[in-house]
Formats: structure tokens, C-alpha cells, sequence
């Protein structure tokens, strides 16, 4: 309980659910002999409890336009590309994307993991403006990693995504979003709070066991 991260290459689906279902966060790490699985066990998590969504003024002003549509797993291949495409360093690649991509369709095997793509789309140009990727848990929502548009016109819509992904999970009797790291600001400007390592698993544990169990 000391450590934060740990790898392995041990790149099976059943692995990959598995330290997922125990409150890891996996992402890959390059190294001389090839890529590894970079599981890490945080010290905070940022955690979403839908009654705390924040919504900016900008936002509200975006949610009035109705020139967007909220999609989930309409363009999973399309997502991973344009996270490969629009983060510098990007760790879903290679073995990472592949083993995604073969949890993603093999979603209807498993009742408790699903891994899920989710798209914000603009009515007029079909063009994809904002998406990310994550898995559910039981009635729980992890995000892996997210992207949105850099043209001008699309400002603030990363954040609509968001938004109206929240939304969307509290509509569908979900616990809480699990937004990982709590660093970044825009998870607190959003409504997260910060939980420690011990104060987020007895949180976790006691959802996913009671979930999974029934």
C-alpha cells in the first residue's frame, strides 16, 4: 500500500479487468524491450458525485445551441485515433489500443466490464468534435482518456462533453464517476472532490462487491 505503480506485461483481457475491479488505473509506459502495462494504484482519486456537477456559464450558453449530439460507442475506432492524433505523448497505443479494442468488442461477454467510447458529434457536419474512452464498473464510470476539437468555433465543447456525459450517467442510476488523477483543474472546476487512496477504495470496494455479488 506504500507503492503507486507498478508493470507487467501481461497484456490478457482477464489481467487487464481484473486490477481495474480492484481500483487500478493502467496505462503503458515505452521501454527498451518493448511497451508494458503501467497499472497504478493512486495515492488521490478525483471522484464525480452527479449532484455536485458544475456547470459554467459558457456551457449553459453551448447546452441552448442543441447543434451537438451525445453518442455512446458510435465511433470507438474513431476515438482512438484521434487520441493517438491529439496528445503529444499518448499511452493508449499499440498493445494498449489493441487490448481496448478487444474488450470493447467483447463487451456482451461480460455483465460487470464494459469498455465504452463516448462521442460528441455536431449535428450539421457529422464531424466528431470531443470523445473519450473508459470502462464501466458494475454502476460505476472510469475515464481513461479524452480529447476535443482545437478549432476555435468547438471552444469549451471538451467541456460540454463532459457535462452532458454527466448527465447522462446520473440519468442511468450510476454511482459516481472515477475521474482518476486530481490534479487537474478542470476536475475540480467540474464538481470533483478529491478522495485518498483509503478513503476511495472502501468507497469502490464496497460498491463493486455489493454490484457485482448481486
Amino acid at each position: 500500500m506504500q507503492n503507486n505503480y507498478y508493470w507487467s506485461d501481461n497484456w490478457s483481457e482477464d489481467f487487464y479487468i481484473e486490477l481495474a475491479k480492484a481500483g487500478f488505473i493502467s496505462t503503458s509506459y515505452d521501454t527498451k524491450n518493448g511497451l508494458v502495462l503501467l497499472p497504478e494504484l493512486q495515492h488521490d482519486y478525483a471522484v464525480l458525485d452527479f449532484e455536485n456537477l458544475h456547470i459554467s456559464k459558457k456551457v449553459k450558453k453551448l447546452l441552448n445551441k442543441n447543434n451537438y449530439e451525445l453518442c455512446i460507442n458510435s465511433r470507438f475506432n474513431e476515438v482512438i485515433t484521434k487520441l493517438n492524433t491529439q496528445h503529444k505523448y499518448n499511452w493508449l497505443k499499440n498493445e494498449y489500443a489493441e487490448l481496448l479494442t478487444k474488450l470493447y468488442t467483447n463487451n456482451n461477454k461480460s455483465n460487470d466490464f464494459k469498455v465504452i467510447s463516448v462521442e460528441l458529434i455536431c449535428k450539421d457536419s457529422t464531424q466528431l468534435i470531443a470523445g473519450e474512452v473508459g470502462y464501466i464498473i458494475a454502476n460505476t464510470y472510469t475515464s481513461l482518456s479524452g480529447f476535443s476539437s482545437k478549432e476555435k468555433k468547438y471552444a469549451n465543447y471538451g467541456t460540454l462533453q463532459l457535462v452532458l456525459l454527466a448527465k447522462y450517467l446520473q440519468n442511468n442510476n450510476f454511482k459516481f464517476w472515477n475521474f482518476g488523477h486530481p490534479h487537474m483543474i478542470y476536475k475540480k472546476k467540474l464538481g470533483c472532490k478529491t478522495y485518498t487512496r483509503n478513503e476511495f477504495l472502501q468507497r469502490w470496494n464496497n460498491i463493486i462487491s455489493f454490484e457485482i455479488s448481486n
